[in-house]
């Protein structure tokens, strides 16, 4: 025989009988922002949520269930159907189909939250670099970012095989770390190159004196 629940007083009774079938460590509470409908909140002891919605007040015997995951905004809620004929079918069902899809849904969402960060700190990075090589071109692939930096130092119209000075910068997957890649006349590189040894130089020797040092001045162009 199943029950019919028609009033969020029969609903908030259910949900409770519910969440006592799923252990002692589960508890209820309001069910709020998610539209109109009755509904209740479970929850058990590790903070996991499942949302209890009767959607249909024409089959009120008939119940909707959402694992809510830690993050909604980038992760659809798994969620199944149950008849609610009794607490103890429907706490027997939360745990046979829809808590494993719960696991998931909450592996999927640090993944993404992973993801985002990486994705963030890659792209701080990357306008960092860009920002330095004005006119540079970024091409984003997966989990890393190309940047790339050309100056034909020919005149306009002339034509001939002068190097192209070129620098080409991959941003690693969390921004951590940046692989650089120059060519071309060799005073540039040599330029280039002088400026990186100085400016790597100029941290050593403020980490060893304990407080910031004004950076120095120098003439050496980079490019």
């Amino acid at each position: 025989m199943t029950r019919e629940l028609t009033t969020q007083e029969q609903v908030d009774a259910f949900a409770a009988e519910v969440a006592r079938e799923l252990g002692t460590h589960c508890r209820t509470a309001e069910l709020t922002g998610y539209g109109l409908g009755l509904g209740r909140l479970i929850i058990d002891g590790d903070g996991r949520a499942l949302r209890l919605r009767q959607p249909d007040d024409r089959r009120p015997d008939r119940l909707k269930i959402y694992a809510t995951p830690p993050d909604e905004t980038r992760i659809t809620a798994p969620s199944i159907g149950v008849t609610a004929s009794t607490a103890r079918h429907v706490a027997r069902e939360i745990t046979r189909r829809l808590l494993p899809m719960h696991a998931e849904a909450a592996r999927a969402a640090e993944l993404a939250a992973r993801q985002q960060a990486e994705e963030s700190g890659r792209r701080a990075v990357a306008e960092a670099v860009a920002g330095a090589l004005p006119g540079a071109r970024i091409e984003e692939q997966y989990r890393h970012t190309r940047i790339i930096w050309q100056h034909d130092t020919r005149p306009p119209g002339e034509r001939g095989s002068v190097p192209v000075d070129s620098v080409c910068a991959v941003v690693g997957a969390s921004g951590k770390s940046v692989q650089v890649e120059a060519s071309g006349r060799p005073s540039t590189v040599i330029s280039m190159l002088a400026a990186l040894a100085q400016a790597s130089q100029e941290r050593k020797e403020q980490v060893r004196g304990g407080f910031p040092h004004p950076p120095r001045t120098t003439n050496n162009s980079v490019f």
